[in-house]
């Protein structure tokens, strides 16, 4: 996989309550992915970026709200979030990427 497919693949971290509760417990990280990402290219962006070995990849879909404002109705964009599940004794540091 090019380097540029990764930076593609992976949009960003995604940081919450529950991303942080899942890291501390199950060595799980969250990402904001593609939408046109799948499993396999997911697992090959994370363990190139930040090389370490992926044990499970799991995603979702978090559906657009529709929200109101003062000129009527309008819709959140759909976006795919990825959890990743590492090897043991495996972490990412996010402060000293490359």
């Amino acid at each position: 996989m090019n380097r540029e497919r990764i930076f593609q693949v992976l949009v960003g971290p995604h940081v919450s309550e529950k991303a942080a509760i899942v890291a501390d417990s199950s060595n799980q990280y969250v990402f904001k992915v593609a939408a046109d990402a799948t499993k396999t290219e997911i697992r090959q962006s994370v363990e190139q970026l930040f090389k370490v070995k992926v044990d499970d990849v799991t995603t979702l879909k978090v559906k657009g709200k529709v929200k109101r404002n003062r000129y009527g109705f309008s819709k959140k964009p759909t976006w795919k979030k990825a959890y990743v599940r590492l090897e043991r004794g495996q972490e990412i540091d996010f402060a000293s990427t490359e």
